[in-house]
């Protein structure tokens, strides 16, 4: 199994066991209530004692060969102050060091503009 197989199956197919267990202090639980992971899917995401108690979002793509997660934000209270849409995409690859690298990009539509928030790095596992 390659190192962005892996690091997919862990970060983005068993998030829901996996990231409130490694993060608890950001993440109290992650729930299916729709759904059975395929594009379609939603999740409430449980955050614990933030001025923003919980997030739905719909999950818009997997591709497992390409490694590539996308999901939009469908409920939360951001999105009520002007902010129309708010997507993500998730897209792990190989790393020149021998490793994985997980890039986040998070994309919005404001007004009808569609913006880019950022792109971050935020996994690189290394050999």
């Amino acid at each position: 199994m390659s190192r962005p197989t892996k690091l997919c199956k862990a970060f983005i197919l068993h998030v829901e066991n996996l990231v409130p267990t490694i993060l608890p202090q950001a993440i109290k639980s992650i729930e299916t209530i729709e759904g059975d992971g395929e594009p379609g899917t939603v999740k409430i995401i449980t955050l614990p004692q933030m001025q923003i108690q919980s997030v739905k979002h719909r999950v818009d793509g997997i591709d497992k060969e390409n490694y590539t997660y996308s999901y939009n934000i469908i409920e939360v209270d951001v999105l009520k102050n002007g902010l129309e849409s708010l997507s993500y995409e998730i897209k792990i690859f190989d790393g020149s060091n021998g490793g994985s690298i997980c890039k986040k990009q998070a994309r919005f539509i404001n007004d009808n503009k569609l913006g880019d928030l950022s792109t971050t790095e935020i996994v690189t596992c290394h050999q």
